[in-house]
């Protein structure tokens, strides 16, 4: 990173310079600067019924990730591994979580409400949200650029990533974890360690 002092230009390596800036980029300035690709703006609802914006998240760092209440498979490891972040997060009012229902014909608000329960959720920090299929999957593909759509021959009749998704205070995609994996998760807890020293 390049840094204007006084009148020059210095060199200014930091910790957060290891985690890569994910997504798709644009030069500009004749390739001197660059823009990232951001997460852009959404509106969803909440299990608290709760309008839940990209506004919900200005200054924060937030971990993404997409499920559904009723899946079977991947779900119930990748819910007890968020669980776990939102724990040792809890209170920190620069951390949140974001998990998007791709069901949501069944994962109403109060079906939400309950699932967030039963994590133990009992603080704004961790929103489960709702909304139109075709948005959380356009948002989860084209803009989070993960995996999640309707597929029959699966035995829930939907295919969705598993990964946790890193997204510092500026919107950027900072890392992608395997959900469903401890160890991956505790790489993504050393990652946001490096985030909170620069945010």
């Amino acid at each position: 990173m390049l840094v204007f002092l006084g009148g020059g230009l210095i060199s200014c390596k930091s910790k957060e310079e290891k985690l890569p800036i994910l997504g798709s980029t644009e030069p500009i300035n004749n390739g001197k600067d660059t823009i990232y690709h951001k997460i852009p703006d959404f509106s969803f609802t909440d299990q608290n019924g709760k309008t839940i914006t990209a506004k919900t998240f200005e200054n924060k760092i937030y971990v993404a990730d997409f499920f559904f209440t009723s899946c079977t498979t991947i779900c119930p490891v990748m819910g007890k591994e968020m669980q776990r972040l939102y724990e040792k997060y809890k209170g920190n009012e620069k951390i949140a979580f974001l998990s998007h229902s791709i069901d949501p014909a069944h994962d109403s608000v109060p079906v939400l409400k309950e699932y967030s329960e039963d994590l133990g959720v009992d603080n704004h920090q961790w929103h489960f949200v709702t909304g139109e299929q075709e948005a959380i999957f356009n948002m989860a593909q084209n803009h989070y650029m993960i995996s999640a759509m309707r597929d029959s021959t699966l035995p829930d009749g939907v295919l969705h990533s598993g990964a946790f998704i890193l997204v510092d205070s500026q919107k950027r995609i900072r890392g992608y974890y395997d959900g469903t994996s401890k160890k991956e998760v505790d790489k993504l807890i050393s990652d946001i360690s490096i985030l909170l020293q620069h945010n």
